[in-house]
């Protein structure tokens, strides 16, 4: 199959499937990434508390870890889930969010990501420091292009032993040896908040229908980019281009894939 047929074969049974995707995320990004996921056909859970984390993760068919948002609570929450979906082979994505801003959240990140997540999701600067490589960060936002990271990327995930998608103007999925660059999207998706975030829930819910994680990761990424590409055309800045998002991933036909595309 070839790769951009294989982004509409991924894209019709998360819709057909409506796979539960158990998300561990940030305050600010909730909401964003709830609809994000009910729009493109999967079904989202919020789900924190330590004394039911473990066996939600169980009955998922992914996991989202992000830790945009820490808190001893929530990280013990984190470990709980994963280790419970690992148990339960359950495919979970790690969100680095802000990795290399504080020590207390890169050391978190790396430690995570030693759990076997199938697919480490973050901006340059973020793998970067999962990868304990030199890299400067302002906050949550990358000050590195992704295609500085990629080597990086291409050591941590062969080190790993799992994938790891760096977004940006290009983003590139690895898993050491192949790597797969994505060049849909919009710079208008970087002025709304929790983009990334919503990218790494959309991972979920393609790895929850797709068992290789380089292909699930590369055809949620190009079904965003591509959403981005087309709700930025309606748009007139970032407040509708959130709105229009949500309708073009809800709306999102094979067609316009096929024409729409640019995976390589």
């Amino acid at each position: 199959m070839d790769l951009i047929t294989g982004v509409w074969e991924s894209l019709k049974a998360v819709r057909e499937r409506s796979p539960l995707v158990h998300n561990i995320t940030n305050y600010v990004v909730m909401n964003n990434t709830a609809n994000a996921l009910l729009a493109v056909g999967a079904s989202p859970a919020m789900v924190h508390a330590r004394e039911e984390v473990a066996e939600f993760a169980a009955i998922s068919q992914a996991l989202v870890v992000n830790i945009g948002t820490l808190s001893p609570e929530w990280v013990e929450g984190m470990r709980l889930a994963i280790q419970s979906a690992r148990q339960s082979r359950v495919p979970w994505v790690l969100d680095p969010v802000g990795a290399g801003a504080t020590r207390y959240r890169t050391t978190t990140a790396a430690e995570l990501a030693r759990q076997a997540p199938a697919v480490i999701r973050g901006n340059a600067s973020e793998v970067l420091a999962v990868a304990g490589e030199a890299g400067a960060t302002r906050g949550v936002d990358s000050t590195q292009s992704s295609e500085a990271s990629l080597e990086a990327a291409r050591r941590l995930a062969s080190n790993l032993g799992t994938v790891v998608a760096v977004t940006g103007q290009t983003d590139y999925i690895t898993d050491g040896s192949r790597v797969v660059a994505v060049d849909n999207g919009h710079p208008l998706m970087s002025r709304v908040t929790g983009m990334g975030c919503t990218a790494s829930a959309l991972v979920g819910a393609f790895l929850a229908v797709e068992p290789d994680a380089v292909l699930a990761a590369s055809r949620a990424l190009v079904v965003l980019g591509l959403a981005g590409e087309l709700a930025a055309a309606q748009s007139k800045g970032p407040g509708s281009l959130q709105l229009h998002l949500l309708d073009v991933l809800h709306t999102l036909d094979e067609a316009t894939v096929r024409a729409r595309a640019r995976v390589r």
